[in-house]
């Protein structure tokens, strides 16, 4: 039977010098957007008032942006999501103060450059194709990926981690689900091990962070006494930076295909025989 699913995507961006500085240019504009918002939505509740985000994009819109041409260089659609309407995703500004009012989360924080930089853009409400390994984005124009996409989506997110480029987005997806032949499965949280599955499935820790633990030391060890901002500096942040998301991947590729085992369909597990494993059995 044939369902409709929404699918999630990530994956690498294989980005020229040029691309590389064009998507700075857009994060550090979505970063600006931000924190200049979030400051005059401080400063009106301090005066008595009470701001939301289509009064913040107004006022950006008529009299903040035409004082800075360089805006006029880069895509438009990025403080569009930095002041975002109810579609927006929920990273932006309005949507972090809905949270912090519903008690799910801190009150909103200035955003530091080369902390989480990303942007949002999107196509004025056409689709964006995303065809084999090249692919052409809004006011971006080309870029390829690492790995071949096939999807269909509405808008794309671009982050950068550990002086990588991503992209992600989210697509409708038409597929057959399979019959389970289990409807229910045990899991039990080992000690040594990283679950047992009721079927006999042994999934094995991974043990991420003590496989790079030495190496980690070391590079923090070699960056203690670097010049905060020199070129060494950022050198050996990068370095370790790159290390932290190895071993976060190492994690998360296990976590992966523990759920995707557990959810789609698990095959029950022989019990080994130990008949003929004795010395010259």
């Amino acid at each position: 039977m044939k369902h409709t699913y929404m699918k999630s995507i990530r994956t690498k961006l294989k980005l020229n010098n040029q691309q590389k500085t064009l998507m700075a240019q857009h994060a550090g504009y979505s970063r600006w957007c931000y924190n200049w918002g979030l400051g005059l939505w401080n400063q009106a509740y301090k005066d008595g008032y009470k701001p939301n985000a289509p009064i913040l994009r107004e006022v950006f819109t008529n009299h903040t942006k035409p004082l800075y041409p360089w805006m006029k260089k880069l895509s438009s659609k990025v403080y569009q999501y930095a002041f975002p309407t109810e579609c927006c995703a929920n990273i932006n500004l309005g949507e972090a103060f809905k949270r912090f009012f519903k008690g799910l989360g801190k009150y909103p924080k200035f955003k530091k450059k080369g902390k989480r930089d990303s942007f949002t853009i999107d196509n004025c409400g056409k689709p964006i194709e995303l065809n084999g390994w090249n692919h052409k984005l809004p006011f971006i124009g080309m870029i390829k990926t690492y790995e071949p996409i096939e999807a269909t989506t509405k808008k794309i997110t671009i982050s950068r981690q550990a002086g990588d480029w991503y992209l992600s987005c989210s697509y409708e997806w038409n597929g057959t689900t399979t019959p389970k032949k289990t409807d229910v499965i045990g899991v039990d949280l080992g000690v040594k091990t990283l679950v047992i599955l009721s079927d006999g499935k042994v999934f094995e820790s991974v043990r991420s962070y003590q496989k790079f633990e030495a190496k980690l030391s070391t590079e923090q060890y070699l960056n203690r006494h670097k010049e905060v901002g020199s070129a060494n500096g950022r050198a050996a942040k990068l370095k370790i930076a790159r290390l932290h998301r190895k071993v976060a991947n190492i994690r998360k590729d296990a976590l992966h295909k523990l759920t995707t085992y557990a959810s789609l369909e698990p095959q029950p597990t022989p019990i080994p025989s130990w008949e003929g494993s004795k010395r010259g059995g």
